[in-house]
C-alpha cells in the first residue's frame, strides 16, 4: 500500500497528466528569447529556455501533493481506529471460545479485503477495504499473541517465541513496499494484492489444517479488562509500543510525499525506501526477544526509545534516497527492540500481577499498537501542512524521549503478593490509628469484618489487631464470630 496508493490516488484525478509524466529537469526546448550574459569581460548571446511553465506546474504539483497527505493519512489510519475499536472485544471473546476461530475469522476478513484493493478504483471504495483491514488485523493479532502466551509459560521461552512473531511481521513489512512498488511500476496495481490475496488463502488452509479451528473454554476465571486498563505497570508497557511505532506511522504516508516532492522520486524508490527498516527490525525482533529477557526488557526499550529519537531527527536532513538507508535501518532496528520487550513483558505482568489468561492483555498491546498507527497518519497530514515535515519529525522525537525515563517503573514490578501485603499494611495502619490511644478493641473488630469479605489476604493480618482485644471476644477472621460475645461490638456498628 505504501508506494502504491500516494500515486495511484493522484492518478485518478489527473487521468490526462499522471505523476510519473513530469519531467523530472527543466525543459530545454529552445524559445524565442535570447539571454546575454558576461564572460571574461564580453557579452555573451545565447538561446534562451521556457521554463516558467515548468516552474509554475511544478509549484502546482507540490501544493496538490501536500492536500493529498491528509487523505492518504486518513485512509491509512482508518485500519488503526477500526482495529482499536474491535480489539476489546476480540480479547474477551478469546476467553469464552478459545484462540483459533478469532485467527480464521481473521483470514477470512483480510482475504476479503484484499479483493477489494485490487479492484477498488475510487478513494472511498479503498478506504472501506482499508478499515476492514481493521477487523481482520485484531482477530488475527490478538488471538496470535494470545496463543503464544498461552503455549509458552516460560517467560524466556515466550520472548524467544514472540520475537520469532514479530519476525513474522518485519518479514511482510520486509517484502512489502518493494513488492508493491515494483509490482505497480513494471505490472499494475492489481497485481501485488492479487498475490497477496492467493497468499492469504494458502495461511487459511494451513490454519485449517494445522489449528483446526474448534472451540476451547478457559478454565481459569481471566482477568477483567477494568483490572488491566487500571494497571499503571501494564499501561508503562503498553504506552511504549504506542510512542516506539508513531514515528514510523507517520512517515508511512508522508515520507513517499516528500520523496515525490523534494526528490522526484519514482515508485520503486518509495518503496524501496522503508527496505532497510525492515531488514533492521527483522534482526531487532529475533535478536533481542532472548537478549531481551537477559539484560532486562525495561532498559533494551528505553535505548529503543532514544534510538527512535534520534533516527527521527536525521531523515529530514537526506538530500538523497541513499541519505535515508542509515537513520531508517536505525528507526527499524530500535522498533524491533521496543517491540520484542514489551510484548512478552505484558504477559509477564499478567502472570505476577493478575491471572494466567491473556486474550484482553493483547487485545491492550494491540490497541497501544493501534493507537500508534492511528493517531502518527491522522496527524501527519495536518502537521505537513501546519509546521512542515521536518517539525512533524522533531516533536514526535521529543515525545520518545520525555517517554523513555517511565520504562524505569518495570525493572522490579510487584507482584500480586506484594500488592496485597502493601494494601493490608495500609489498612492494619489506619485500624491501629482508629483503635485509639486507650486500646479499644470495639472500632479495631469492626474494620476486619469489612476487610475479612473483601480478601480473603486480609484475614491473617485482621488477627494482628484482634489478638490486642481486650473485650475477649475470641475473633479470629474478623467476620461472624464477634457475634457471639460481642455487645459493645453490636452497639458500635
Amino acid at each position: 500500500m505504501v508506494p502504491i496508493i500516494p500515486e495511484f490516488l493522484y492518478d485518478i484525478r489527473h487521468p490526462d497528466a499522471p505523476l510519473a509524466s513530469f519531467p523530472k529537469t527543466p525543459p530545454t526546448t529552445p524559445c524565442e528569447k535570447e539571454v546575454t550574459t558576461p564572460y571574461n569581460g564580453i557579452d555573451v548571446t545565447t538561446q534562451g529556455y521556457d521554463n516558467a511553465s515548468w516552474y509554475a506546474e511544478r509549484e502546482e504539483r507540490h501544493k496538490e501533493l501536500v492536500e493529498e497527505t491528509v487523505e492518504v493519512g486518513l485512509m491509512f489510519a482508518s485500519k488503526a481506529f477500526v482495529q482499536l475499536l474491535a480489539n476489546p472485544i476480540v480479547g474477551p471473546l478469546t476467553h469464552k471460545i478459545g484462540y483459533s476461530i478469532p485467527m480464521f475469522a481473521g483470514f477470512v476478513i483480510m482475504f476479503i479485503s484484499t479483493l477489494i484493493f485490487a479492484f477498488g478504483r475510487t478513494y472511498s471504495v479503498l478506504f472501506l477495504a482499508r478499515a476492514l483491514q481493521g477487523i481482520g488485523s485484531s482477530c488475527s493479532s490478538v488471538s496470535g499473541m494470545g496463543m503464544l502466551a498461552d503455549r509458552y509459560t516460560d517467560d524466556k521461552e515466550r520472548g524467544n517465541a514472540m520475537g520469532i512473531a514479530l519476525g513474522g511481521l518485519a518479514l511482510g513489512v520486509l517484502i512489502g513496499p518493494p513488492f508493491g512498488g515494483i509490482m505497480y511500476e513494471f505490472v499494475g496495481k492489481s497485481a501485488p494484492f492479487l498475490v497477496l490475496s492467493a497468499l492469504a488463502l494458502g495461511d487459511g488452509l494451513l490454519q485449517l489444517i494445522m489449528l483446526q479451528p474448534s472451540v476451547v473454554i478457559e478454565e481459569s476465571d481471566p482477568p477483567s479488562l477494568k483490572a488491566l486498563v487500571t494497571d499503571p505497570y501494564i499501561i508503562i508497557a503498553a504506552g511504549a509500543i504506542t510512542f516506539a511505532n508513531m514515528g514510523i506511522a507517520m512517515l508511512e504516508p508522508s515520507l513517499p510525499i516528500w520523496m515525490m516532492d523534494n526528490m522526484g522520486a519514482s515508485r520503486w524508490e518509495q518503496g524501496v525506501t522503508f527496505l532497510p527498516a525492515s531488514i533492521s527490525y527483522l534482526i531487532g525482533t529475533n535478536l533481542f526477544g532472548p537478549l531481551g529477557h537477559r539484560i532486562g526488557r525495561w532498559l533494551a526499550a528505553l535505548l529503543g526509545l532514544v534510538i527512535i529519537g534520534l533516527c527521527l531527527l536525521c531523515i529530514p536532513m537526506a538530500t538523497s534516497i541513499n541519505h535515508l538507508i542509515l537513520p531508517n535501518a536505525g528507526l527499524g532496528f530500535a522498533i524491533g527492540m521496543v517491540d520484542s520487550c514489551m510484548m512478552p513483558e505484558l504477559g509477564y505482568l499478567v502472570d505476577i500481577r493478575h491471572s494466567a489468561v491473556y486474550g484482553s492483555v493483547y487485545a491492550i498491546g494491540d490497541v497501544a499498537f493501534c493507537l500508534g498507527f492511528a493517531i502518527g497518519p491522522a496527524l501527519s497530514g495536518t502537521l505537513v501542512n501546519t509546521i512542515g515535515f521536518e517539525w512533524m519529525l522533531v516533536g514526535i522525537s521529543i515525545l520518545c524521549f520525555a517517554y523513555a525515563p517511565l520504562l524505569t517503573f518495570l525493572r522490579a514490578p510487584p507482584t500480586k503478593e506484594e500488592k496485597k501485603v502493601s494494601i493490608n499494611g495500609i489498612d492494619n495502619a489506619g485500624l491501629s490509628l482508629e483503635a485509639g490511644p486507650c486500646g479499644s478493641s470495639n472500632v479495631a473488630n469492626a474494620h476486619p469484618t469489612t476487610n475479612g469479605n473483601a480478601s480473603p489476604a486480609s484475614n491473617g493480618k485482621s488477627s494482628q489487631s484482634n489478638g490486642k482485644s481486650a473485650n475477649g471476644n475470641g475473633t479470629t477472621n474478623g467476620v461472624s464470630d464477634s457475634l457471639s460475645g460481642g455487645e459493645n461490638y453490636v452497639t458500635k456498628l
